[in-house]
C-alpha cells in the first residue's frame, strides 16, 4: 500500500516524464492515474504508473509510465470464462524498456529482478524496445519487463484488459492499487 503523499509524487514524476516525452493528457486523465505497486511497498523498484484511456469489452489503450529501472512483475493475461486472454502489444514511445519472455534466456540481462524478489522471475528472453518499436503478446504469456535508466514511456493497445484476473508468479502481488 502506498500513501496519499506517494501517490502524488508518483503523479507529479510521471505527469512530468509524459511532458517531457511530449505526451499530452487532460486534466481529467490526470486525475484517473493508477499508481500500482503490487501491495510490495517497494514502488520505486517495483510499480507502474498508468493512465487508461479507454476499455470497452473489445479493446484498450493505455500510458505505462515507469521510472527508472522500475519493475513490472512476472505475470500472464489468462483466458476468463472461455473468453482467450488479453492480447497486447507494447510500443515504446519514450527511454528503453526490456521485456523478457519465454524463450532463450539473454546473457547476459540487460535487468535483473528486483532484489529479494529474483525467486518469482523465470522467464528471461529480453526484447529491447526503444522508441517507435512494438512487440506484442499472445494470451496467457508469461512476460515481465523493466524500464532502462532514464525510464520509459510504453503506450499499451491490448484487447479488453482484464488486470483483477491477471496470473503473477509471486503470490505476494495484489494487482488492484491501494492507497491509504
Amino acid at each position: 500500500m502506498i500513501d496519499h503523499q506517494q501517490y502524488q509524487r508518483a503523479v507529479e514524476r510521471a505527469s512530468a516524464m509524459l511532458q517531457r516525452a511530449g505526451v499530452v493528457i487532460t486534466s481529467a486523465e490526470r486525475e484517473r492515474f493508477e499508481v500500482a505497486d503490487f501491495g510490495l511497498g517497494e514502488l520505486e523498484k517495483t510499480g507502474l504508473q498508468i493512465i487508461t484511456y479507454v476499455n470497452t469489452q473489445r479493446c484498450c489503450a493505455k500510458e505505462i509510465i515507469m521510472t527508472p529501472r522500475q519493475t513490472c512483475p512476472e505475470h500472464k493475461h489468462p483466458p476468463i470464462g472461455g473468453i482467450p486472454g488479453k492480447e497486447e502489444t507494447f510500443r515504446c514511445r519514450w527511454g528503453t524498456v526490456y521485456l523478457y519472455v519465454p524463450g532463450e534466456p539473454a546473457a547476459p540481462v540487460s535487468c535483473p529482478p528486483p532484489r529479494g524478489s529474483e525467486a518469482y522471475y523465470t522467464v528471461y528472453r529480453e526484447i529491447c524496445l526503444k522508441p517507435g518499436e512494438q512487440y506484442t503478446l499472445i494470451p496467457d504469456t508469461l512476460h515481465w519487463f523493466q524500464a532502462g535508466p532514464e525510464g520509459a514511456i510504453v503506450s499499451e493497445f491490448s484487447t479488453r484488459s482484464t488486470d483483477e484476473a491477471d496470473f503473477f508468479t509471486d503470490p505476494r502481488i495484489k494487482r488492484a492499487p491501494e492507497v491509504g
